[in-house]
């Protein structure tokens, strides 16, 4: 006689889309992995760096009849932050920095100022060397996905 039409979905059909879709978005954050993306985006700010640091040192030496800072020297060390109060024991590359010429300032890890992590207090995070063969090295030993060393 009287009969009720319900319209609507019901409970199990609700809950199975929301565990469908729960699942979906696992799979989704999985396949992401936003982590490595952060850690692949970070090592390619450092790889730019390294670049710039060492086409700075060429540019440098090819403005000084060859030769390289004289603060640049055969021991691998930490390279100083523009305008650091301290550059004991840390190579000080100002000579890029002045009047902007090479650098307008000295690249920084991007993980330096936020932890610290493979920075001293006045480095950069970034490592020169120049070897006995005239050759520069720049390394990045901060990088996630192993370190970024170049040499020219």
């Amino acid at each position: 006689m009287f009969s009720k039409n319900y319209k609507g979905f019901t409970l199990i059909e609700v809950l199975l889309v929301i565990a469908i879709l729960a699942i979906l978005a696992a799979i989704v954050i999985v396949a992401i992995n936003p982590a490595k993306q952060f850690a692949s985006a970070r090592d390619a700010q450092r790889t730019s760096d390294v670049y710039s640091i060492l086409n700075a040192l060429h540019q440098y030496a090819l403005d000084n009849d060859g030769a390289f800072p004289d603060t640049l020297s055969e021991e691998e060390r930490e390279i100083c932050k523009t305008d650091s109060d301290d550059c004991t024991d840390l190579h000080d590359l100002s000579a890029l920095t002045d009047n902007a010429t090479y650098l307008v300032s000295m690249p920084q890890d991007p993980q330096c100022a936020a932890t610290d992590a493979n920075c001293s207090e006045f480095g950069t995070g970034y490592y020169v060397v120049l070897t006995e063969s005239g050759r520069v090295t720049v390394n990045a030993y901060g990088a996630e996905n192993g370190d970024i060393t170049v040499t020219r």
